[in-house]
């Protein structure tokens, strides 16, 4: 055997090896500046794998059986697929210009991709590997276009503009646009669907959407450039990043109010929450870490040290 293929496979082996020792639930963090996806042990808090990519990775998102990794990669305007037992790279999507947040279907079956350059959703189909449909926006250059946990609605937010856009899988297309406050950013649903919270970085809120009215309910002011939503399983809590102040804020989703604010880092950005809700993963662009919090103590537990400009995390 060529001495090159024996390192070749020895270095997969290793790869392999050193993912299957851990049970816990793994971390996927994109580090836009690193062209690199770090692997944490969310039982541990330590890197346990480091998988190559291309230039600029930011959207990422696990398959339900864990066996790939989706990542957007901005410069390729692809969705690049990798293989988490290897960390080789097994398939391509063209998308577009410029992809930014991915994310997955609740059943698997269909990934959508934010798509900046072009004013598009792309909607991939993940067994086959191609682009379903392109939804035109409304808004220009969206960042995130988050599934309803039904899978009817995609929810999309558009960095120039002021306004969500929601999509209608069925018809394919953006059926109303929902005024949320200038440059929207995170967006997240609660468990049952019956809301959405949004981020508006420059007007600094977390909009509270009714979805079956598909209207705000409540407008939460929130710090400095608010940025990433993610959603407690519980559905108890919401958290949302700022970006500018270097927090992370609580909001209780009963009364729509802030009830903590916990320090994390430099530009916290997106983030991503272990399948029981007890730890949060909050990507901090300009620290090169992610920021730990234990979510029943409200506090920060533990900073892991990362690549650079880490752009988000998603958990399987």
């Amino acid at each position: 055997m060529d001495r090159t293929l024996r390192s070749t496979l020895a270095a997969i082996a290793a790869f392999a090896a050193s993912l299957a020792l851990h049970a816990a639930p793994l971390a996927y963090v994109p580090n836009e500046g690193s062209a690199t996806v770090s692997v944490i042990d969310t039982s541990t808090d330590r890197i346990v794998a480091t998988i190559a990519t291309g230039p600029k990775p930011r959207g990422v998102a696990v398959s339900l059986d864990g066996k790939r990794l989706f990542v957007s990669e901005q410069p390729a305007g692809a969705v690049v697929v990798y293989d988490t037992g290897s960390g080789k790279e097994v398939g391509r999507v063209a998308v577009g210009k410029s992809p930014e947040g991915i994310y997955l279907s609740h059943d698997g079956k269909w990934l959508t991709a934010a798509v900046e350059e072009n004013d598009v959703v792309a909607i991939v189909d993940t067994a086959r590997l191609e682009v379903a449909r392109r939804v035109h926006m409304h808004g220009k250059n969206p960042e995130h276009a988050v599934w309803s946990p039904d899978g009817k609605w995609i929810y999309a937010s558009a960095e120039d503009t002021d306004k969500l856009d929601i999509i209608d899988v069925a018809k394919g297309e953006v059926v109303k646009s929902i005024t949320v406050g200038t440059r929207p950013r995170g967006i997240g649903f609660l468990p049952d669907g019956s809301r959405a919270y949004v981020a508006a970085e420059t007007a600094g809120v977390v909009n509270a959407i009714d979805t079956a009215r598909e209207e705000v309910v409540a407008r939460i002011p929130a710090s400095l450039r608010t940025n990433g939503i993610t959603v407690n399983p519980d559905g108890k809590h919401v958290y949302a990043s700022s970006g500018g102040k270097g927090t992370v804020q609580f909001i209780d989703t009963a009364t729509n109010k802030i009830v903590k604010e916990v320090d994390v880092g430099a530009r916290p950005w997106n983030m991503a929450i272990t399948p029981g809700g007890a730890k949060l993963y909050v990507a901090c662009g300009r620290s090169g870490s992610v920021a730990v919090i234990d979510t029943a103590r409200m506090e920060k537990v533990g900073e892991v040290q990362v690549g650079k400009l880490p752009w988000g995390v998603a958990i399987r």
